[in-house]
Parts: C-alpha cells; structure tokens; sequence
C-alpha cells in the first residue's frame, strides 16, 4: 500500500478545491493509501484558514491520518536544516515534515519541490 505525506501547500490546494489535488486524494484514498500529515501542517492550516475552507476542513481531518513527530524526528529534522538551510533555504517546519517522512517511511507530496532537497527522501510533486 502507498503511503504519503501531504505538505501543507498540497493541503491549501485541497481546501481551496484544487481539482487535480482533489482527485488524487479522492483516488488514493479510495485505493485504502495511507494519507497522512504532521502537526506542523496541522497548525499552518488552522494558523491560515478562510472562512469559506472550512467546510472542507472536516474531510480533511477524516481523511488524514496525523504522523507523530517524536525525538528521532527532532533529530533528523535538525540534520537536514543544518545541511540545506543555508544553500537551500529549508525552514524548520519543511525540515520537520521531510523528517516525518523519513522517519515513518512516507512520501512527501508537494507543490514545491525546491522545499526538499533532501536526497534520502521520497518525493511526489502534485
């Protein structure tokens, strides 16, 4: 079975009823695919919500399973930000969910991957 990590520029797209980004999930999910997401995320999109996504947001939640972050996260997440922030511009909260993702064997979906240069990680632009 697949199993993903939704960033939450992929999660924006879903709640703003991006087509393509809804049909995947729709698709994946129907496939029974592990669909997941980190606190980090989490928190972006309540920190970000508009009135008129809120609605979604409760599909969200039901189809999202939250990754836990715990201290092997915190250290992979500090690694890649002390290899990639400088060159790369990687802030924490991207080096936190490609840690999850590594960490809890996932694929990171993206907009934007420029934000996960990470070579030992699984990656899918959306």
């Amino acid at each position: 079975m697949p199993r993903f990590l939704l960033d939450s520029d992929v999660i924006i797209e879903w709640l703003r009823g991006n087509e393509e980004v809804v049909d995947w999930i729709v698709d994946h999910d129907a496939k029974g695919d592990f669909l997941g997401w980190t606190p980090i995320s989490v928190a972006e999109i309540y920190a970000g919500l508009r009135p008129r996504e809120e609605a979604v947001l409760s599909d969200v939640i039901d189809v999202l399973h939250c990754v836990e972050i715990d201290q092997q996260v915190g250290r992979k997440a500090g690694l890649y930000q002390a290899a990639f922030a400088k060159s790369h511009g990687v802030e924490i909260a991207d080096a936190l969910i490609a840690a999850a993702a590594h960490a809890h064997g996932l694929t990171v979906c993206t907009r934007n991957l420029k934000h996960y240069p990470m070579r030992d990680l699984k990656k899918l632009r959306l």
